[in-house]
């Protein structure tokens, strides 16, 4: 397609990271590496300056009103976009707006509140990206009382913010969401759900919406030398989660699946602990988080991959990383998953929160190692020919390509 000059709106940004925002920065370096102008709009936060971006992509900082308001504490990690506009925000995005001129505008999440008292006089289609599901929840999780929500409705949704923030700023976040949505939902031109579950639950259907999964770049190589915060790994076979480590994670599900296998080898979990008791688990070895490199070094030393989560995982980004490195892995079949795992083909699904279920997978990949290299083999190839920045970026390109046409049509 001819080059386009895409404006990504993302409240965070690097430094910060995490699945989104690494999404963000890595489609913002392939557009610009296959031709494109990219200029990212993001909130200016406490984490410090934005590292030197690739060739073809600018950063433009804006301010925030949000985080200057009594009684709405600012965030040691990261300064958030509300759910509704800031008009600080709005007026900054306005003048770039004026200053780019791009061809189309791309939204991440709340941002995008602050930029919808502009968009119907932009020129620019807007394209918003669904990483989550904030579009109608204010925990942006569609997860209440240990399994997933039933959807909105205005007294559960203001109960679980209130839970979730505060009294203050969850009755804030959760007015700004109903107020917000169908508001967002006449102004975007198209949405872009990360998976079919977040298709399904954000409740975007019709010609207005396509899903475009994440993709995953190169993965780190593997470190050259042996590393001593790796020493803690067994040398035989083990199976590995990765992530933070809490209830709506399954991690209480895994430990307990894990403890009924006879003879099993050890389970590793590497990440943020959420859960009590994990240090007093038999043969579960917990070493807390680790750089994202040595992380995948040690998918790459496992047997198999789990990825147990009760709640709806909008994508499963550490599913789609184990398969990268060649792993089956077992995983809830609920959200996202579901897209990233193919049942007996690249791992096993099982139900979320299902105990026996999670044994039974894990103990035929335990005791099956063809299987688990074959299923492992079958990932990687997946992974390439569906997940890679190859196959993905193009999709987007066709998305922003439809819409500028769409767009010029209507006048």
């Amino acid at each position: 397609m001819l080059a386009v000059k895409v404006l990504m709106l993302a409240q965070t940004y690097a430094p910060v990271h995490g699945g989104e925002e690494r999404h963000v920065e890595d489609l913002s370096g392939e557009l610009a590496r296959r031709g494109h102008e990219v200029v990212v709009a993001t909130l200016r936060q406490p984490a410090g300056e934005v590292p030197p971006q690739p060739a073809g992509v600018r950063v433009r900082l804006l301010d925030t009103s949000v985080h200057r308001t009594p009684g709405v504490e600012t965030q040691a990690r990261a300064n958030y976009a509300a759910p509704l506009p800031d008009p600080v925000t709005t007026a900054a995005l306005r003048t770039v707006l004026r200053e780019e001129r791009p061809d189309v505008v791309h939204a991440h999440n709340w941002l995008v509140n602050s930029y919808l008292p502009l968009a119907r006089r932009a020129a620019a289609p807007l394209v918003l990206s669904l990483h989550d599901y904030g579009l109608l929840c204010p925990t942006k999780r569609l997860f209440l009382d240990g399994a997933v929500c039933p959807g909105p409705a205005a007294a559960r949704c203001l109960r679980h913010a209130t839970d979730f923030y505060g009294a203050g700023k969850g009755t804030l976040i959760a007015g700004g969401v109903a107020l917000a949505d169908p508001w967002v939902r006449r102004r975007v031109d198209l949405f872009v759900p990360v998976s079919s579950a977040v298709a399904e639950l954000c409740r975007v259907t019709g010609a207005r919406h396509r899903v475009i999964p994440n993709f995953t770049p190169p993965l780190p190589p593997a470190p050259a030398d042996a590393d001593e915060r790796l020493a803690f790994l067994p040398a035989g076979d083990f199976a590995l989660y990765f992530g933070d480590i809490g209830e709506d994670k399954g991690a209480r599900a895994l430990v307990e699946a894990h403890a009924g296998i006879d003879a099993a080898p050890p389970l590793v979990m590497i990440g943020r602990q959420g859960i009590e008791g994990l240090d007093r688990a038999p043969d579960v070895i917990a070493p807390g988080p680790l750089p994202h490199a040595l992380t995948i070094e040690a998918v790459r030393r496992s047997a198999f991959t789990v990825a147990p989560s009760i709640w709806a995982e909008p994508f499963g980004i550490v599913a789609l990383e184990a398969g990268a490195a060649g792993k089956a892995v077992v995983a809830s079949a609920s959200g996202g998953l579901r897209d990233v795992v193919l049942d007996g083909e690249t791992g096993r699904l099982v139900p979320g929160g299902d105990v026996p279920a999670l044994r039974a997978a894990m103990a035929e990949l335990f005791a099956d190692r063809e299987l688990r290299e074959r299923l492992g083999a079958a990932a990687a190839r997946r992974v390439s020919e569906v997940f890679a920045p190859a196959a993905v970026v193009p999709r987007f390109e066709r998305a922003y390509a439809d819409v500028v046409a769409a767009r010029s049509a209507a006048g």
